[in-house]
């Protein structure tokens, strides 16, 4: 696997842009689209919040009824959430545009939407919005980062990652892009996340891949406890690099297991690094844990307690928050029989040793603390199982920026 630039339109066939649409936000990009030279079989994952924007009912049915897909219309400031029929009939009407612009079926495009809950959309600028993608859409590595920042609300940068791999003699890539910074506790994948990728692969084994991935991936970061009404993220293959079909759990099954959680990992850490407010990519390890779930639990409950993110800001080495989000993960252990290291990219120091916290330099634990990317590393003596979670540190500015987030 070669790590590459770029993100949507690395993998051939794929076209990408982004434009002025004037939906909320003005003087920027909000609208972006993503759309295959090809048709493509298409999976996707979707928030488990009850309460559902209408793209996210839109998708589901594309992804579970439609023969293929071909296109993705997504934009920024309104989520078009808690918006009734009328919401709904925006999707329908934003995939019809799209239609009607790129010679495809409407049941071909998915919409995605990102921003206030409880606005309506501007459907005559959605429309217009639509015209503008069609007309300025590249396969440029340039017009992949302008979607990538079109769909952009609170975060303070664009998102994306591509690889490529050999399957049967061909050269695939895999490339995705996404956005996220705030309401981000997902229970699927990403608030927003668009993947393509040019390999021939079957819809089965596709819905089965990015399935299982997000499980250790995106459903392993938090920035704030929220879990998006918007909550979608779908991956599109347009077989367009030719490989021998990949219908079998074999090894080139494998090698795309490998590059989705690696695109997956990638843009899953670089939101929870931008959380909003963030000062710290704060991560915690749990290894050998009883099981994977025990190891899951573990890690989550640590980069999601708010005391713990406290600490990860103010730089103090108070573990005895990251202990306590421990005790209350849900998960059984022995903590007369475990330890916690504080680590960054340069110093390890074990701060807490069955059942005692220890005798560490506080300087030293102050320092590492102060690092743009923090580790908590748990290691519970019980078994072989370990998980990864990511977060970010708990600030002053989080409050600020989501006190007057509608202005």
């Amino acid at each position: 696997m070669k790590i590459i630039e770029g993100g949507v339109t690395a993998a051939k066939g794929f076209e990408a842009a982004g434009v002025e649409a004037s939906i909320k936000y003005q003087d920027r990009k909000d609208m972006a689209l993503v759309y295959s030279q090809k048709p493509c079989v298409t999976a996707g994952v979707f928030t488990s919040n009850i309460v559902k924007a209408a793209p996210v009912i839109w998708d589901k049915e594309v992804v579970a009824h439609s023969p293929y897909a071909q296109a993705i219309v997504a934009n920024a400031g309104i989520a078009n959430a808690c918006t009734g029929s009328q919401g709904y009939e925006c999707c329908k009407q934003t995939a019809q545009a799209a239609a009607e612009c790129l010679q495809i079926p409407a049941d071909a495009v998915l919409v995605a939407s990102t921003g206030v809950i409880g606005m309506q959309m501007p459907t005559e600028k959605i429309a217009e919005g639509v015209k503008k993608l069609v007309q300025q859409k590249a396969d440029t590595i340039e017009a992949g980062r302008t979607a990538a920042e079109a769909i952009m609300t609170t975060d303070t940068i664009s998102k994306q990652a591509a690889v490529s791999f050999e399957v049967g003699g061909k050269t695939v890539t895999l490339g995705g892009m996404c956005k996220g910074s705030g309401m981000i506790h997902p229970n699927m994948g990403t608030m927003l996340g668009f993947l393509t990728t040019d390999a021939a692969i079957s819809k089965e084994l596709l819905q089965e891949a990015l399935s299982e991935n997000v499980v250790d991936t995106f459903n392993m970061i938090s920035v704030d406890g929220d879990t998006s009404t918007n909550d979608t993220l779908v991956i599109l293959a347009n077989g367009m690099a030719e490989n021998p079909e990949i219908a079998s759990k074999n090894e080139d099954y494998d090698k795309f297991r490998e590059a989705l959680n690696y695109i997956n990992t990638t843009l899953a850490k670089m939101m929870a690094g931008d959380g909003e407010g963030a000062t710290a990519l704060f991560e915690t390890k749990v290894i050998h844990a009883k099981t994977k779930e025990d190891a899951r639990k573990l890690s989550r409950s640590v980069i999601s307690s708010s005391l713990s993110k406290a600490a990860v800001f103010g730089h103090d080495a108070n573990c005895g928050r990251f202990l306590c989000a421990l005790g209350y993960s849900g998960a059984a252990f022995d903590p007369d029989n475990m330890e916690v290291f504080l680590e960054n990219g340069e110093k390890s120091l074990l701060v807490y040793k069955d059942g005692t916290v220890t005798d560490y330099p506080e300087e030293e634990a102050t320092q590492i603390l102060s690092a743009p990317e923090v580790r908590v590393l748990v290691d519970m003596k019980a078994g072989d199982a370990e998980a990864t979670a990511w977060g970010c540190d708990l600030t002053y500015d989080y409050v600020k920026i989501n006190a007057d987030y509608r202005s």
